[in-house]
């Protein structure tokens, strides 16, 4: 029963607290540490055994590192090599020497200055991904780089925990044995898994096959635990040697449930194990010593970063990712103390400021975005050249299938686009696009809208497309507007305002799929087409329906209810004649 409490404590501090900081625009993670602070012994002490949950929680971690694993083949592994060993190598020596220095001028031994300096220097992977994947960064140029850097990191740990364990234990020798034994299994499970798989995926029996997932997650993990590694290295490698075979998506599928709640649950046991006696009893030193310890790995990074060639915005934003401690310092510490290399006071100040940085770190990343936002967007281009019949507001996916079709005709145009690397892609093949913000007025002007017959607005963003379709409708009365929407309401709106035509983005192209599938399921060709035409045309009738009681909620869900049956009806009248 105590455990039921405990979870349910754990569940419900989650669920209050994140969707509240995600309403706020912070990060998931920022609401995970919350939640820990708040029910952990700092807060309402609502639970005190922070450090049993930390170890168990760490499974989280490990997962995601499967999950990762199943992400890098080890052929991109190879091709990573660069960021890995050379980015990562040069990034914990520099970060190492520079936190350890300071520390050595204070008075500490050097081998206790190398500990805290080195455990100081690692950066949270689960943190660090966690923030990318949530911003769809991962494949980024400064996502791959601190993914490199991470890795090395995870590397890095195995020789000084080793060291730190034999310290610990007094014994001067490490018998090798252990690992050669445990990577002669890894390679042979290499051959074996596959197989194994297959056996299980043939029962038929889907919970099998979850058991299998985490049984092989585990397994890997607790062989190179017992080596003496690290077990999320283990979870690693694990699923690199499956990243190739046909159940990759499979595995990953099960996975990821688990993942998420126990890497939330890492979050909350991180929040939970700072002493906030130690921030309440001297704030100024905290705070001080956690801003020392940002600023001190964002000045060790980018230099290194610069040396390797990033751009000024991925070297900025690669520094300020890897700018917080991680959770292998806490191993690393604890490990620390056993040897006598590390007091158990500076354990418990090191902690809370990794925990304190791990919670700068999305705000950071936030203000640098929009200082980069501000500073590395290049001036608007200046358009002076000729009129041409037709602007395209956005050159995406959408703008750039109309701007096709319009060149095979010999009609020319103009675009506008706001991504200038999307603007210096499109131009090398001979478009004529402009960098500048579609949304305005005199931008327009100086493209020639006013002289143009018809604007194409393919824009993502909704409110900027019904706010420029509001202002052209005004100042262009007799300008034809053809805009795509995002989705139904997008396409009332639009109507509303009077535009020339519009077409919803997933419309036509899932109308010809369903006819494809329609024919698939053995209806004729002209039959299939005819079901299409008419669920169009009782579409369009509907949507003019739908648009004359948009503001009214509860007459917008009877429209469409109404419309339901008013189909089924015709359909089933059509298959009596």
């Amino acid at each position: 029963m105590y455990f039921l409490s405990e979870l349910f404590i754990f569940l419900a501090a989650a669920l209050l607290i994140v969707p509240l900081m995600n309403r706020l625009g912070l990060s998931s993670v920022i609401g995970y540490l919350t939640a820990g602070v708040i029910i952990g012994p700092g807060g309402f002490a609502l639970i005190d055994d922070a450090e049993n949950i930390l170890h168990f929680s760490e499974i989280g971690v490990v997962l995601l590192l499967f999950v990762i694993g199943l992400e890098l083949q080890p052929r991109r592994l190879w091709i990573m090599r660069r960021p890995v060993f050379g980015l990562g190598s040069a990034q914990v020596v520099a970060t190492t020497l520079v936190l350890a220095v300071p520390l050595l001028l204070l008075g500490l031994e050097p081998a206790a200055a190398l500990v805290l300096g080195f455990s100081l220097a690692l950066s949270s992977t689960a943190f660090v991904l966690q923030l990318l994947g949530e911003k769809k960064q991962l494949n980024h140029t400064h996502g791959r780089s601190a993914f490199g850097v991470l890795l090395l990191q995870d590397l890095a740990v195995i020789p000084v925990i080793t060291w730190l364990s034999i310290q610990g234990s007094g014994s001067d020798t490490f018998n090798p044995w252990a690992l050669v034994a445990v990577i002669a299994c890894l390679i042979a499970a290499r051959y074996a898994i596959r197989p194994i798989l297959r056996i299980i995926a043939a029962t038929g029996i889907h919970e099998l096959f979850i058991a299998a997932s985490l049984a092989l997650v585990t397994g890997a993990a607790l062989g190179l635990n017992e080596a003496g590694l690290s077990m999320g290295l283990g979870a690693f490698v694990a699923g690199m040697m499956v990243a190739d075979s046909e159940y990759r998506h499979q595995l990953e599928t099960d996975v990821m449930p688990f993942k998420g709640l126990l890497l939330g649950l890492f979050f909350i046991a991180v929040g939970m194990s700072a002493d906030l006696r130690l921030l309440w009893d001297s704030p100024a030193i905290v705070i001080g010593l956690t801003a020392g310890l940002v600023f001190l790995k964002i000045i060790a990074m980018l230099p290194v970063a610069w040396l390797f060639n990033l751009r000024r915005c991925d070297l900025l934003k690669t520094a300020v990712l890897l700018s917080q401690g991680g959770e292998f310092a806490f191993v690393l510490l604890a490990a620390g103390v056993s040897a006598t290399l590390v007091s158990a006071d500076d354990m418990k100040l090191a902690v809370l400021i990794v925990t304190l940085s791990m919670a700068a770190t999305p705000f950071l990343m936030m203000l640098l975005e929009k200082l980069l936002e501000k500073d590395d967007s290049p001036p608007f281009d200046e358009i002076h050249t000729a009129h041409h019949p037709v602007i395209l507001a956005g050159f995406g996916r959408v703008g750039q299938i109309i701007a096709r079709v319009l060149a095979t005709r010999g009609i020319p145009f103009k675009a506008i686009e706001a991504n200038p690397g999307q603007v210096d892609f499109v131009r090398s093949f001979g478009n004529d696009v402009y960098y500048g913000d579609a949304t305005r007025l005199d931008v327009l002007q100086n493209a020639g809208v006013r002289d143009a017959k018809a604007i194409v607005i393919t824009l993502d963003n909704i409110e900027a497309s019904v706010k420029l379709t509001e202002m052209l409708r005004e100042t262009c009365p007799d300008l034809a507007i053809y805009v795509r929407a995002r989705h139904r309401q997008h396409e009332i709106k639009l109507r509303d305002l009077g535009v020339t035509g519009v077409i919803r983005d997933t419309l036509l192209s899932s109308l010809r799929l369903a006819e494809y599938v329609l024919e698939g399921l053995g209806i004729g060709q002209e039959d299939a087409r005819n079901t299409i035409a008419t669920f169009e045309e009782h579409d369009t009738q509907t949507l003019q329906k739908q648009a004359a009681v948009i503001h009214d909620p509860a007459a917008y869900r009877q429209t469409t209810r109404d419309a339901a049956e008013e189909l089924a009806q015709l359909f089933r009248a059509d298959q009596q004649d």
